[in-house]
């Protein structure tokens, strides 16, 4: 995909939300597309675990975005949207059988299920033919 980004809604992964929280490069298609959400014209859902693993990292000092952030990010920005784990998003994990890292599978399971492309630079989920990428 290049240029600009047809689709409207879009789920992210951990990285790319912390890296857009941190005010961090990421890829062109990724930046464009929480553009899109900041300005109202797309919406990005936020896997609950995505959150979970920002606790984590933020605990361990590995990144310096906190849940404030997350908190304060989503409720700036409005079409930046919470999705729940439930029992359709592991489901929809269990149909992913080449991503093998159980967080990222079910962050996965999130875009497979909702039919969107997912935000991520982790090339093993780039690899998979269970969902759709852009970075």
């Amino acid at each position: 995909m290049s240029g600009s980004i047809p689709a409207t809604e879009f789920v992210t992964d951990t990285v790319g939300f912390v890296l857009r929280l941190e005010k961090r490069r990421m890829g062109a298609e990724a930046k464009s597309v929480f553009d899109s959400a900041e300005s109202g014209s797309a919406i990005i859902y936020v896997p609950s675990l995505v959150l979970a693993e920002m606790l984590y990292l933020s605990e361990k000092g590995r990144i310096s975005a906190t849940l404030r952030d997350a908190a304060d990010y989503m409720s700036r920005y409005s079409h930046c949207r919470e999705y729940p784990l439930n029992l359709a998003v592991i489901q929809a994990a269990a149909q992913i059988a080449d991503v093998r890292e159980l967080h990222d599978r079910l962050i996965a399971g999130v875009a497979r299920l909702l039919r969107l492309q997912l935000i991520t630079n982790d090339l093993s989920i780039q690899a998979s033919s269970s969902v759709g990428t852009l970075w």
